[in-house]
């Protein structure tokens, strides 16, 4: 899938914390995919934020979310996310939003990221059902001992154990 103006690969560039990787996360991915060749989950490496999870547990558990969709690349980095999208080949980045305050904070990295890179950001908002999950909220959750399984990705079950081993 390449453009007249592109015969590159086009790879998306979807990062976040991922603390942990949520239904909404993996639907962004996936309807990402109707319209690049490629996309790449970065986990950022943030020293202000203390995860829960470890960065392997994470990296592991988005990889076995997409274990059956070669075309999604999961990886980590350190510093801006508009360097590694860059040094991935990014031709854009995405980015959820679950409302207007998600959306002006959005846009306004998206005009710095486009200022300093010249790479473009591509909001998809949330779909109805997921615009209530949140990271935060599926820790929660854990804390609570409570049911994941609206929250988390499809098979989560079988995938689980990675994110709940990760605590002990």
């Amino acid at each position: 899938m390449t453009s007249p103006k592109c015969n590159k690969p086009r790879i998306a560039f979807f990062s976040g914390t991922f603390d942990p990787f949520t239904r909404g996360h993996e639907s962004i991915v996936l309807r990402t995919l109707e319209f690049v060749d490629e996309v790449v989950v970065a986990i950022g490496i943030n020293p202000d934020k203390k995860p829960l999870f470890s960065l392997q547990a994470r990296l592991k558990w988005i990889e076995q979310v997409f274990a059956h969709e070669p075309r999604v690349k999961v990886i980590s980095y350190d510093g801006w996310s508009v360097d590694a999208a860059a040094l991935c080949g990014a031709c854009c980045m995405v980015r959820g939003v679950r409302s207007p305050a998600d959306f002006a904070y959005e846009q306004e990295i998206a005009f710095f990221n486009h200022n300093a890179s010249g790479i473009d950001t591509i909001m998809l908002c949330a779909l109805p059902g997921e615009v209530d999950i949140s990271s935060t909220q599926v820790r929660n959750l854990i804390a609570q001992n409570a049911d994941l399984s609206p929250f988390m990705p499809r098979n989560a079950a079988q995938h689980l154990h990675i994110l709940l081993h990760d605590l002990k």
